[in-house]
């Protein structure tokens, strides 16, 4: 499964981005050689944007490589850090989830008010439900850090040599 969201945020990433970078191309250069810019470049570029840091956040959640404060964690014993990170992925799930289910509400009403940018008339509500889903799957992936193995304490006498936590 993690292999699947791997796959699939990546490219959705992946793609978003050299969209960004090919848009860019043609807008620049249509301003130097024709001294005419791509209409609605700047709000392409900002939805692409969107789908780069919200297809990403599921992956940095994954590979647990959100910015941490770990100063501490060399004097913590290695079952204390991995309640730790339990901990702090329930609180992220629950935080990620909360702000998945209020973007999907706003996605709601900005498709019930017709709302769209302002050149292309894109509609918004889509790409706002893009980005609660994105945020959804992210909280997904915390509460599944919560159960794995490394993340909860062992049993006592069960020895403790596995690398604590998250990185």
């Amino acid at each position: 499964m993690t292999r699947l969201l791997r796959a699939l945020c990546g490219a959705v990433a992946a793609v978003a981005l050299f969209a960004i970078m090919a848009l860019t191309f043609v807008d620049v250069g249509g301003r130097k050689l024709a001294s005419a810019s791509l209409p609605g470049a700047l709000e392409l570029t900002e939805l692409l944007l969107v789908t780069v840091i919200f297809a990403g956040l599921p992956l940095v959640s994954l590979q647990r490589e959100h910015i941490v404060f770990d100063s501490l964690d060399r004097w913590l014993p290695p079952w204390l850090r991995r309640a730790q990170a339990a901990a702090v992925d329930a609180l992220c799930a629950a935080l990620l989830g909360g702000l998945a289910w209020l973007m999907w509400g706003k996605a709601a009403q900005m498709a019930e008010f017709g709302d769209v940018t302002s050149v292309l008339r894109l509609p918004l509500g889509p790409f706002v439900q893009g980005m609660a889903v994105l945020i959804g799957v992210a909280a997904a992936v915390h509460l599944m850090l919560v159960w794995r193995p490394e993340a909860l304490p062992r049993p006592p006498g069960g020895g403790d040599t596995a690398a604590a936590g998250p990185r």
